[in-house]
């Protein structure tokens, strides 16, 4: 890895500010009811002792807490969106689930060392402008002997090229790595370092179906945080510049015959980690 210069905090809390505002536009929630499969499979893959204390970091509308809380755990979950909360809350609700959502930050912990058996997030934390603080806070409120559990998409994956494309349009701050740097295994290795005894990874696939590629393009544009800021700061030519790149991407990465419904793979690395 590359020297680069130390953290500055104060700029990262300025861009987190940016994100949070980001991801409350649009309707991350209709996203995340998509890719639920990711979670569902995680906490099955981290074969949780009913009972276990955990927290799900930066759970938006609470797809790995909720099934987790369905495995008979003590669950918290964590984001710094209130309205996703209030979706993951009222998820929660409609299926009897006793989970406790609060509005707290990846990259400071309101938890005491070694708080938690296991500690989730669905590609959530990734986005966390200051990756090597976010990781230490996962590896710091996990117990010794307790689990990390993450799933994070690929550089190489189609959410990898999704992201390189908003990045045309709206090209982010300076010195802040890829999120999608997280879903290197050797990368994932450095941010959880000497803090982890183990950490088995391996990729899997998500499958996003849709009637079009333009409909893809139309989903994305509205409710996905990253696509929607970016297009709405554009002017007219430039958002349909990037709906044309969307529809294209889709259209490139679709494993059904071209001028119908849409099936596109995305890879994630899914990666348990032990304390």
């Amino acid at each position: 890895m590359s020297a680069m210069a130390p953290p500055d905090h104060k700029r990262f809390d300025e861009i987190k500010g940016k994100q949070q505002k980001m991801w409350a536009s649009g309707d991350y929630s209709a996203v995340a009811a998509r890719i639920h499969p990711i979670a569902e499979r995680l906490v099955e893959t981290a074969d949780l002792v009913p009972g276990s204390r955990v927290l799900d970091v930066a759970t938006g509308s609470g797809n790995a807490a909720i099934a987790a809380a369905r495995s008979d755990c003590e669950v918290i979950g964590i984001d710094y969106v209130a309205g996703l909360l209030d979706r993951a809350r009222a998820r929660a609700a409609a299926e009897g689930l006793d989970i406790d959502f609060a509005e707290a930050d990846a990259e400071a912990l309101p938890y005491a060392d070694g708080s938690f058996d296991a500690v989730f997030s669905v590609v959530g934390v990734m986005f966390a402008p200051d990756q090597e603080r976010a990781a230490a806070e996962l590896v710091r409120v996990t117990r010794p002997g307790g689990k990390i559990a993450l799933a994070s998409w690929t550089p190489e994956g189609f959410i990898g090229d999704l992201l390189r494309v908003v990045v045309r349009y709206a090209p982010p701050p300076p010195g802040v790595r890829p999120a999608v740097e997280w879903g290197s295994r050797a990368r994932l290795g450095e941010l959880l370092g000497s803090g982890v005894s183990r950490l088995d990874m391996e990729e899997r696939i998500y499958t996003f179906r849709h009637r079009s590629a333009e409909e893809f393009a139309d989903f994305f544009l509205v409710n996905y945080g990253p696509t929607e800021r970016a297009a709405a700061n554009l002017d007219d030519a430039g958002r349909e510049a990037m709906r044309k790149d969307l529809v294209a991407l889709a259209e490139e990465k679709s494993v059904l015959p071209a001028g119908g419904p849409v099936a596109i793979p995305a890879a994630y690395l899914e990666a348990i980690a032990i304390r």
